[in-house]
């Protein structure tokens, strides 16, 4: 696949998911939706999909946020921080490359996220490697796969 861009995974196929669009033209993200609702219960890490992946060009990686609406005005955060969905994550054995968010509800109360609502971002940026770099190991699963022995 070469340049970049959004695709459903099979398992959401029929499930009506609009692929993520920029809504100004200086917007740098793409807006990232959940596929269905799910509860974020307090004070707890919940995955919540989004139906897609990402394909991008193999010195580029997919910088995930959470939209800062949902962190200033809920106290919801991504618990890994900043998501990083590597460009051989696309299509994956595991999992198609499936895109999922894992929240942290920093509140006292559930928050409940429908399914359509916007709750990250996501950034295409370039990387640079190190002279002499030689990884040449290929992705054989999903989400923690690079680090299984």
């Amino acid at each position: 696949m070469t340049g970049r861009g959004f695709e459903v995974v099979r398992a959401y196929a029929q499930a009506g998911i609009a692929l993520p669009v920029r809504k100004t033209a200086g917007s740098a993200g793409y807006d990232l939706a959940a596929a269905e609702t799910v509860v974020l219960p307090p004070h707890a890490v919940t995955v919540v999909p989004t139906g897609l992946k990402a394909y991008m060009e193999q010195d580029e990686y997919l910088s995930v946020f959470i939209r800062s609406s949902l962190a200033f005005k809920k106290g919801i955060m991504l618990a890994n921080s900043t998501g990083i969905i590597d460009s051989d994550y696309y299509n994956n054995g595991d999992n198609e490359g499936h895109i999922m968010l894992a929240c942290y509800n920093t509140g006292d109360v559930p928050y409940t996220v429908e399914k359509g609502d916007r709750i990250g971002q996501g950034i295409f940026m370039k990387y640079l490697t190190v002279n002499g770099d030689g990884a040449t190991a290929v992705r054989t699963g999903g989400i923690g796969s690079t680090g299984r022995k």
